[in-house]
């Protein structure tokens, strides 16, 4: 645990934890279980510690994502309100969306990442929040994210290759990568 992880007042981003993506073809509920009660955890711990919780969710084109689907909210699983929610159009929960601004007056200096998918709207915020100055706590476990086939080579990565590549290229660099337990001891 580095120091500049601790004593700083956090905020947990749930990113796109909707129900739209069990509206999506490559839906598989076979991690849902452990990703699931990881967030949980992360959730109960963040709130314990007077954490704000954030929710980020997506909207675009695809049909299951249009703002008029009915699909734009919380899985039913994920409890509770959240201290802020933000709407956002492309893969960051930052750009035109207001949670910079939101996350600076309420003098949050390090976030904290979780939600779907692991390698793209999770990586990417991290990415960008690390950019603007944020230190960075990325808990793998309590993302989610599915099988993908490279087009080229016609490779599939599992869920876990994908993870672990999201690990590699944030690690050091973007992020801190956590479990859930050293994230909440950490609070």
């Amino acid at each position: 645990m580095t120091s500049q992880h601790t004593h700083q007042k956090s905020a947990l981003l749930i990113i796109d934890v909707q129900q739209s993506f069990m509206h999506m073809p490559y839906w598989s509920s076979g991690q849902l279980a452990p990703f699931q009660q990881a967030l949980l955890k992360l959730e109960a711990g963040c709130r314990q510690a007077d954490v704000p919780v954030v929710h980020i969710f997506h909207i675009d084109d695809d049909a299951p994502f249009c703002a008029d689907s009915g699909l734009i909210r919380a899985m039913d699983w994920l409890p509770g309100q959240p201290a802020a929610r933000f709407d956002k159009h492309v893969h960051n929960a930052f750009t035109d969306t207001g949670l910079d601004n939101w996350l600076r007056r309420q003098g949050v200096q390090r976030l904290i990442i979780s939600g779907i998918r692991t390698e793209q709207c999770c990586e990417t915020t991290a990415r960008v929040g690390s950019d603007l100055g944020y230190a960075v706590d990325f808990v793998s476990e309590a993302t989610l994210t599915f099988p993908m086939t490279h087009k080229g080579t016609g490779q599939t990565f599992s869920a876990q290759d994908i993870t672990t590549r999201t690990e590699l290229v944030l690690a050091d660099r973007f992020a801190r990568i956590v479990n859930v337990d050293t994230c909440l001891s950490s609070l």
